[in-house]
């Protein structure tokens, strides 16, 4: 990561958690009030290949006992009411804000992958991870939805697992690797943009 980048990122989370930061307070007593807790989810993940980092989210699901692996349709029971609100407007990735403060994250990047994934094709991860791994990127905009609706599909856990890894990882790759050749301060604004325009339901 460039120190233009870096300083672009910590600019950002104190100018947007300004505006942010008293009504998602807020929002975490409603949360507490009506889901309990926990109201975080922390979970690990990995920044590069042999480095992770604990990657924190608003709770969306029921809790149990184990999970693992990424969420398809055999999870779709567990996600809350108010957890779906969260997912559709990404509100569930505010906490985050505090990975990209830490350096853990950057605004921009490649999502941040489990760390089986990385260790089953490093090769692959060793590549997309020269890039630090962002709350949103090129690959959330142009094939996060296409991906939802794949894994929405899957009614088993090793079907979910198989499509992620056969038709998932592959395209979010390649699209990642588009970002890191043309990574620019510019880039970045332009795609955190087009987040915040799906996000708010201003753009489809």
């Amino acid at each position: 990561m460039t120190w233009g980048k870096r300083i672009y990122d910590l600019g950002a989370v104190f100018i947007l958690g300004a505006f942010i930061l008293p009504p998602f307070l807020v929002l975490l007593v409603y949360l507490f009030v009506k889901e309990g807790r926990p109201v975080f989810y922390v979970a690990e993940r990995m920044s590069a290949p042999g480095k992770s980092f604990k990657l924190w989210k608003l709770r969306t699901m029921t809790v149990v006992a184990e999970n693992s692996g990424v969420s398809g349709g055999d999870k779709a029971g567990r996600i809350t009411p108010m957890g779906r609100k969260l997912r559709r407007t990404r509100a569930d990735e505010i906490p985050q804000l505090w990975n990209v403060l830490r350096g853990d994250m950057s605004f921009v990047g490649p999502r941040p992958p489990l760390r089986t994934y990385v260790e089953r094709f490093p090769d692959l991860y060793a590549k997309v991870l020269r890039s630090r791994p962002g709350i949103t990127g090129l690959a959330t905009i142009t094939y996060h939805r296409h991906e939802e609706r794949l894994l929405a599909q899957c009614v088993t856990a090793d079907e979910t697992e198989r499509v992620y890894v056969e038709r998932c990882i592959p395209v979010k790759a390649k699209i990642d690797l588009i970002y890191q050749k043309h990574s620019s301060i510019c880039f970045d604004v332009s795609i955190m943009t087009k987040t915040f325009l799906r996000a708010t339901g201003l753009r489809r």
